[in-house]
């Protein structure tokens, strides 16, 4: 069981364990920030989009919250493992099926209103929580550690999905990076309920975020490298010459 407890007092290990906690939760949230930001893309408003994420993230803390509390329970059943990765997959099928915009580029669900989208924000982050609340639990039993995390966790995931917002604007390649990583924890959950012995490590996942993301930050738009200052803008042409040579 994890213990509930608060500690008479706190030990540099106590620290430590929390510093590896909040470090592994700002590097498993790069892919949810991103899959986040995506997401609001379909409300195709730049105002409704970050109402969307503060709202949205607020719904997600709670059910992050309600699952660390339960994770001892929720663990017992592979089901939401499951469920989490056909979540997931669904989503990477449902963009990647998409029909092409007039830029040539796929597109995420579109949506009519606020509150069509802040349901699916919720739930995309308590898809990736599966993953990463099973991770904080392999590194700490105490939950009130995890939870304390878990919050600065959920702060640092909205100032990269705010940060995703704007860069999904200006480089072309980012939102297909964001949503194969999406497919990389999906698959992981999914390995999981298959077989414990076949979920790559926490390092090998990271170098595969990270390999994407690079490829993701690989090429502006011209469009956008147009509206930019222009000490900016001179930067931009420079990096796209670059890419060409």
């Amino acid at each position: 069981m994890i213990d509930l407890n608060f500690p008479d007092q706190l030990s540099p290990q106590t620290f430590l364990v929390l510093l590896v906690l909040v470090a592994l939760e700002c590097v498993l949230s790069a892919d949810n920030a991103i899959a986040l930001a995506a997401l609001t893309q379909g409300l195709q408003n730049l105002k409704l989009e970050r109402q969307a994420l503060n709202i949205g993230l607020v719904f997600a803390y709670v059910l992050r919250m309600s699952l660390i509390l339960a994770a001892s329970w929720v663990i017992g059943y592979w089901q939401f493992e499951l469920a989490g990765a056909l979540y997931l997959l669904w989503l990477v099928f449902q963009y990647f099926t998409s029909q092409e915009d007039e830029e040539h580029a796929h597109h995420g669900p579109r949506f009519t209103s606020l509150w069509q989208a802040i349901p699916l924000i919720a739930l995309t982050d308590l898809a990736f929580s599966l993953d990463s609340v099973t991770t904080a639990i392999a590194v700490s039993q105490e939950t009130w550690l995890i939870l304390l995390g878990g919050t600065i966790g959920i702060v640092a995931l909205r100032f990269m999905a705010g940060l995703f917002i704007g860069w999904l604007e200006e480089f072309t390649h980012l939102e297909d990076a964001g949503y194969i990583t999406v497919s990389f924890v999906g698959i992981r959950l999914l390995l999981r309920v298959v077989n414990d012995q076949l979920v790559p490590p926490e390092w090998l996942m990271i170098t595969l975020v990270a390999l994407v993301f690079a490829w993701g930050f690989s090429k502006r738009n011209p469009d956008v490298v147009e509206s930019l200052p222009e000490p900016e803008k001179v930067e931009a042409k420079v990096e796209a010459i670059s890419e060409t040579e």
